[in-house]
């Protein structure tokens, strides 16, 4: 479904608008039933949330109303002509909570939900689980209970104990692991400083492009992606994603230390090119694009139909101007991946991709702005709940204890981003049965609360 939405709300001069896309499923509802409301995030809404999921399970047992918000900017809901830096002023997380202010008002009324009794409960998951705490942080006449799952909760601008938790997610499986993957990158950088070294892992590593190691950011951007092979399949380990169309599910953390351990697939260096290779073939690469030119071109492009605009390029420009979250490499020797992607790398890109004018200085009074918004750390609430995995990278930047007796953290051993949102398995962990039976809970004790 689609509703008319404002251009902005914080300016009642400009009066321009938009349409933007809803899902809905009233399957389950009886009247005077709740209404739950799933937020959106940085890319195309996906309509099999409407019919899978945790949430579902609790909508099932409550007798709800489900709706789906896509979030401004991403999949068909396009608030601008192209996503030129002018539009881009349009994208923010504050424009976002007041789509969902707007959005409540509109479907009590259009599905005559207007009854006193009838409570609203938000999800999200990652950056929609912050969007989820701070709706209920900004909004708490218009919510009665949030769902903060896996989100960053304090915005920082070099993130990199990212690689602290991806360190210790790996070593799970043994010290071989990491130390391999170090022994890996050591080569590495001894033969790129070569002619002949460099042509042979353009040729191991499968580039698309020469590497050019005369820019920093070419072999920064090498470095980068190898650990890339690591960081996604480590934040998404084990979580139950395929009924999504989520592509790999079935490669985990003892699957690629599997690889890097096993003397068998030659010397750590060809192990390591052999996890590449398994990636690749897994999304359906020819080869690793690798040339920070390229991509940053890529970035650059405004059009809709662009592969940018599938969300790339608007996260982007969200990292740019209000959080940060850039997994560097600046833990230094603690982690295997080399130093070579640093924060600089991250601010080089924010510049060439928007304009010169996105430096430090910029990001971080946007980060600091977005702290002092929501509270950060500080943050002042009641009724949120914050499920977080300790495999996951993002729990550093969330709460992974309880904020206050009405504000729990879940805190679920061996679980990744999201975990607990996704439909169960006959192989889920105890923790994690156990977390969405407390959340369902929870949410009972907010719908019966006055």
């Amino acid at each position: 479904m689609w509703l008319k939405q404002k251009l902005t709300h914080f300016n009642y001069a400009d009066t321009r608008t938009w349409q933007q896309r809803y899902f809905v499923n009233d399957t389950f509802y009886k009247p005077n039933g709740p209404i739950f409301l799933m937020i959106g995030g940085e890319g195309t809404a996906n309509p099999a949330w409407m019919l899978q999921g945790a949430w579902i399970e609790y909508a099932k047992t409550y007798h709800a109303i489900c709706f789906l918000l896509e979030h401004r900017y991403y999949g068909k809901s396009h608030p601008t002509p192209d996503l030129s830096v002018d539009n881009l002023q349009f994208l923010s997380s504050e424009q976002a909570l007041a789509d969902l202010a707007y959005f409540i008002q509109y479907v009590k009324h259009k599905y005559n939900l207007m009854s006193k009794d009838q409570k609203l409960i938000t999800f999200g998951g990652s950056y929609p689980g912050s969007l989820s705490a701070w709706f209920r942080v900004k909004y708490p006449h218009l919510v009665d209970g949030a769902v903060a799952t896996s989100a960053p909760i304090f915005a920082q601008l070099n993130f990199k104990e990212y690689l602290q938790v991806v360190v210790s997610s790996l070593a799970t499986t043994g010290p071989g692991c990491n130390k391999n993957i170090k022994m890996a990158t050591d080569t590495i950088t001894k033969m790129i400083s070569t002619d002949t070294g460099r042509k042979s892992v353009e040729k191991m590593f499968n580039l698309c492009d020469p590497l050019d190691t005369s820019q920093y950011v070419d072999g920064s951007n090498l470095f980068s992606n190898l650990a890339g092979n690591f960081e996604g399949v480590v934040q998404y380990n084990k979580d139950n994603r395929a009924f999504e169309g989520a592509i790999g599910t079935n490669i985990t953390i003892d699957t690629i230390c599997g690889i890097m351990t096993d003397e068998s697939n030659g010397s750590p260096i060809e192990r390591y090119a052999k996890v590449n290779s398994l990636m690749l073939s897994t999304y359906s690469q020819k080869c690793l694009d690798n040339s920070y030119n390229k991509m940053i071109k890529g970035l650059q492009a405004t059009a809709w139909n662009s592969s940018a605009s599938e969300g790339g390029r608007q996260w982007m420009y969200q990292t740019c101007t209000e959080f940060g979250f850039f997994q560097s490499s600046d833990l230094g020797d603690v982690q295997p991946f080399g130093n070579f992607f640093n924060l600089k790398f991250s601010i080089q890109q924010c510049m060439d991709v928007f304009g010169a004018k996105f430096n430090q200085e910029l990001i971080q009074m946007g980060i600091n702005r977005t702290n002092t918004n929501y509270g950060g750390y500080g943050m002042r609430a009641t009724k949120i709940v914050f499920p977080n995995g300790s495999i996951d990278p993002w729990h550093f930047l969330g709460f992974t204890k309880d904020l206050s007796m009405e504000s729990p953290a879940i805190y679920i051993q061996g679980t990744a981003h999201c975990a607990n949102m996704y439909p169960a398995t006959s192989d889920d962990l105890p923790q994690l049965v156990q977390a969405r039976a407390t959340i369902e809970k929870l949410i009972g004790t907010w719908l019966s609360s006055n």
